[in-house]
């Protein structure tokens, strides 16, 4: 039976380290033009046997993926994106790809001006984290680059997209408070924003009607929770008659609505329970701390990673939309009322 080749027999074969040999098969700076098409000359006559990931890298001269964020979705003091930004980049690491990061200003959005991660050809493949408008995905799209829409979808788009359960896991949600006694629900959250907070809300509404108090359903109803940029509100329209729970679209917006009710004199979940989505850091360090769904951001990041690696094999390779769920994480504001 032949002997497998490996690494270290394309090294000693050359007299250099295997660390090289790996640079060189995967495409990674610091080995020069002319002992990288020694080596992989060599693994070919040795006949070496190519992982996975070897196959794409060799293929590819530009292992760079940009990774694009709306200004909206980005803050000072972090946000639930800049940790799922990190995530997707270490998970694209792993498959000897690298990531430049470029956030979009309102400005820049608006105006379709190019982002200069495009303009500048720094990258190979692009990743649009969060949801943009229509306008700016029609001139990403011209030009012809690998796309995937990482946590939100477009029909209009036959773009492949990663995202999480956001219907099933609302539905749990407002389940969870249903059990614990409650009738009067409220959502808070612009249901038109994004196609993530439009499939929250209806997986409220249809734990709402499953348990016969569609009555109090309306849209027109739903607390909005940021402005027509998409930039989250310090503070919320409240009706004066207040439900005994609402359901917020994410974290965020439930850690400012819980502020807003306690500075009117109210306690959660004492007086009245609030719910969240995402699981992010703000949901812990709250008090107090907030019953949300966790998204299982490792497993789109992998999904992510892994599709993109395809696409830039086969620029022709579409694998539609890739749903991952979510936990249901119950804490502490949520109060049982029967």
């Amino acid at each position: 039976m032949k002997k497998e080749v490996r690494m270290i027999d394309i090294a000693e074969s050359l007299n250099v380290s295997v660390v090289t040999v790996s640079n060189a098969l995967n495409n990674r700076e610091g080995v020069s033009i002319e002992l990288r098409s020694a080596i992989k000359k060599a693994a070919d006559d040795l006949g070496y046997k190519y992982s996975v990931n070897e196959k794409v890298s060799s293929k590819i001269e530009n292992r760079n993926i940009g990774i694009l964020i709306s200004e909206r979705f980005v803050g000072e003091k972090g946000t639930f994106y800049w940790r799922f930004c990190q995530e997707t980049s270490k998970e694209l690491l792993k498959n000897n790809l690298f990531t430049i990061n470029e956030t979009v200003s309102n400005e820049n959005e608006s105006t379709c001006v190019t982002p200069r991660i495009i303009t500048e050809n720094k990258i190979s493949g692009l990743i649009i984290l969060g949801q943009i408008r229509r306008a700016y995905i029609d001139m990403l799209i011209k030009y012809d680059l690998p796309i995937i829409f990482l946590d939100f979808y477009d029909k209009h788009y036959t773009i492949d997209s990663v995202v999480t359960d956001n219907f099933y896991g609302m539905y749990l949600l407002t389940d969870y408070l249903i059990e614990n006694g409650h009738r009067k629900i409220g959502f808070v959250g612009r249901v038109n924003a994004t196609s993530s907070i439009q499939d929250r809300y209806l997986g409220y509404a249809k734990a709402l009607i499953e348990n016969n108090i569609e009555s109090s359903l309306n849209i027109y109803d739903a607390i909005d929770d940021r402005d027509d940029n998409g930039a989250l509100l310090r503070e919320f329209d409240l009706p004066k008659k207040l439900p005994s729970a609402y359901v917020c679209n994410c974290d965020e917006t439930a850690f400012r609505l819980i502020s807003m009710l306690k500075s009117k004199g109210l306690r959660v979940p004492e007086d009245i329970s609030v719910v969240g989505f995402d699981n992010f850091i703000v949901s812990d360090v709250c008090d107090p701390p907030i019953t949300t769904v966790e998204v299982n951001m490792k497993s789109m990041a992998e999904s992510t990673a892994k599709l993109m690696l395809k696409k830039l094999e086969n620029k022709n390779y579409k694998s539609g939309s890739k749903i991952i769920l979510g936990k249901l994480t119950v804490k502490e504001s949520v109060k049982k009322i029967n």
